[in-house]
């Protein structure tokens, strides 16, 4: 039966590991028909977690699509994962929905990845949905759950329905005010309060509310509702049983009758052009006009291909069209469009605004490309999401001699369908890094790349990034002369270098004057000068924040190449720091940590063992506290398992390069000392 675009419904599930969003997805699955039977988590039968390294470990790993009808609705339901190590892979698929559903557990209540959550929707102008779920649990707090939520993000959080019947089953608070008792508070009480929070933005509606009294009845609210949505003045509250199925129906009708459709949410951040010249676009949900989709999801299997997910913002894509991806000049032609349930596809004539559907074996596409169909709308893209930063690093090299290539192309093919993996490689200490969000993370990166790839990896903590630099001017000379029978080879420099204010850089400077040097040696003089500062003069690390100023030197008509002078300013540039008192800086990272309250003195007092310095903290909703600090990197480098341990694993944390200050003398002793073996042998 074919849809609408006032008929689709985009939702994603999100909220902390353990919500139960993925049996939430089972239930409105089998609600609604699209399934015969309910998942089971521990037999790994759910639609949602298909994937081996899912069932194995009976969590969420990748954002999964669920398509399915609801009548003559058709639900586009985006079950996400909870762990924070899986945090930006959430975070990467909001920017296909109208409408998030924090799936909150009535047994916990909100924690810090439900604020995070809660404020990115916020942020973004998505509409926003609380379902407290596990309503049916022995150890329930539903009414504290709703008033813990009430506290953190507001009073425009108000319930929809209330549990009954000990958590049984749910009674309404705005279709049919007039039901059961509630399992706490009342219905009568609960709707007067929906009804004033959604009219305060209707004043006509108002007034005859207020005039005469009458009973407002859905319809009529139906347009101030979807506004209030739109514009965070109302966040529903749903209680569900995804075990047993209480609420279930209800919050089914929820997203069909009271959430909005493509035409009624907030537009999409579209933007055209680069950097702060960028303007906001307007892209309608209209099936006539130019194509607009957004690639927000990237699939690689061995077998299967390259897979990319995109939500259709404007036009209609169908198999023969054809598309740009991005601002390139030659388009891919559209071969099969499929619509998702899990890992089934199942293949559609055509895909309308609104719609979520993947194309395969296009290996142009790639996560958050935009596909258009005509030149007018190249250099669009969404305004830029900012995903957690991978911080934990682990240095990784193929088992077997020979897999680097092997291993480079499955880290391209990672990195493709992950926004927040990072890959290094440090020349001076010849290491590859993965950087992730997490131990998790790393872990499961590194099961996928031997289960789905193959590729075996020997792993071991990444060096500390060490940077050289000096602390006084000084002066360096080298005369490079090297006679072999025939032509020789000669050239002679003088230089000064000076330090330059922490985080500067490099500068280079021709001073020569006369000749003395001819202007087609200088870049050699450069050359030999940026080996040093890649090398290393100290400790092996490369250098920073240094002037090098060429002021002097002498040619030979003959003898003079360009090898001579690159020599010459190598030997000249480590002569001169040798004499300025040469020093290695460490990086200090800013540290950023949410965690229970209760934990903050344990946290603080464990930062004062590993020289940080304490900027301050902050309290925040919910029981939580932040604290702020700068820290050496070498200090935390495996911070996440001790935070783990001062806060039951409740505290999270984010860090980014603040600078690099001085290492201690007695560190940066042994760092000179492990250096000069090497540089001996050299």
């Amino acid at each position: 039966m074919g849809h609408t675009t006032q008929g689709i419904r985009n939702v994603a599930l999100v909220g902390a590991a353990g919500g139960g969003k993925t049996l939430l997805a089972e239930s409105l699955l089998l609600q609604a028909g699209a399934i015969r039977a309910k998942g089971s988590l521990a037999r790994g039968s759910t639609v949602s977690d298909f994937d081996g390294q899912e069932k194995s470990l009976q969590h969420s790993l990748d954002p999964s699509i669920l398509t399915f009808d609801c009548g003559s609705t058709r639900i586009h339901l985006l079950d996400t994962p909870g762990y924070p190590d899986f945090l930006g892979r959430a975070l990467s698929v909001l920017e296909a929905v109208e409408a998030v559903a924090v799936v909150v557990s009535a047994t916990s209540g909100p924690d810090a990845i439900t604020r995070r959550l809660m404020d990115f929707a916020r942020d973004r102008g998505l509409c926003r949905l609380v379902v407290i779920n596990k309503i049916d649990s022995r150890d329930a707090k539903s009414a504290d759950v709703l008033l813990q939520m009430r506290e953190t993000f507001g009073a425009e959080c108000l319930p929809l329905n209330l549990p009954a019947n000990g958590g049984q089953s749910v009674v309404d608070c705005f279709f049919q005010p007039h039901g059961a008792a509630a399992d706490f508070s009342s219905v009568e009480i609960a709707h007067t309060q929906l009804v004033d929070q959604v009219i305060e933005l209707d004043e006509q509606l108002m007034a005859v509310y207020l005039e005469q009294g009458d009973e407002i009845s859905p319809e009529q609210l139906h347009d101030p509702f979807e506004q209030a949505l739109r514009e965070g003045h109302l966040v529903p509250v749903c209680f569900a049983s995804a075990e047993t199925g209480a609420g279930i129906g209800e919050l089914l009708r929820v997203f069909t009758r009271l959430l909005p459709n493509p035409t009624e949410g907030n537009p999409p951040p579209f933007l055209k052009g680069a950097g702060e010249r960028a303007q906001r676009v307007t892209v309608t949900p209209d099936p006539g006009k130019h194509v607009v989709a957004h690639v927000f999801k990237i699939t690689i299997d061995p077998y299967v291909g390259k897979l990319g997910v995109l939500r259709v913002h404007q036009g209609t894509v169908r198999p023969g069209s054809q598309l740009f991806v991005g601002d390139a000049r030659k388009p891919f032609k559209v071969t099969h469009l499929y619509k998702l349930l899990g890992k089934d596809t199942v293949e559609v004539p055509e895909a309308i605004p609104g719609d979520i559907c993947a194309i395969a074996k296009v290996e142009e596409l790639h996560l958050d490309a935009v596909l258009h169909d005509s030149h007018d709308e190249d250099q669009y893209h969404l305004r830029p999401v900012t995903f957690p930063p991978p911080m934990l690093g682990l240095a990784i090299e193929p088992e077997r001699r020979g897999d680097e290539q092997r291993l480079a192309d499955t880290l391209h093919k990672l990195t493709a369908e992950d926004p927040c993996i990072r890959i290094e490689h440090h020349a001076a200490v010849n290491e590859t890094v993965l950087y992730g969000s997490g131990e998790l993370h790393l872990r499961t990166l590194l099961e996928r790349m031997s289960q789905r790839y193959g590729v075996h990896v020997k792993t071991h903590p990444p060096s500390i990034p060490y940077r050289e630099t000096v602390t006084r001017p000084a002066e360096g000379h080298c005369r490079h002369k090297k006679q072999t029978g025939g032509a020789g080879q000669f050239g002679e420099v003088f230089l000064r270098i000076e330090a330059l204010q922490r985080g500067a850089g490099f500068e280079f400077v021709d001073d020569v004057v006369g000749g003395a040097i001819p202007g087609q040696f200088i870049p050699a003089v450069e050359k030999g000068v940026r080996q040093v500062l890649t090398e290393g003069a100290l400790a092996g690390f490369p250098l920073q924040d240094i002037r090098v100023t060429v002021y002097d030197g002498k040619h030979h008509a003959v003898d003079s190449k360009e090898v001579a002078f690159v020599s010459a300013g190598r030997k000249a540039f480590l002569d001169a720091i040798h004499k300025a008192n040469p020093i290695v800086l460490e990086p200090i990272v800013h540290l950023e940590i949410t965690a229970p309250a209760s934990a903050i003195g344990d946290i603080t007092g464990d930062l004062a063992t590993k020289r940080a310095r304490i900027n301050g903290n902050n309290t925040l909703p919910g029981h939580l506290a932040a604290v702020s600090a700068l820290v050496p990197l070498a200090e935390i480098t495996n911070y996440q398992t001790r935070l783990k341990a001062l806060t039951g694993g409740q505290g999270t944390y984010a860090m980014e390069l603040s600078h690099y200050d001085p290492v201690p003398p007695r560190r940066q002793q042994e760092l000179v000392q492990a250096y000069r073996p090497r540089a001996e042998e050299e």
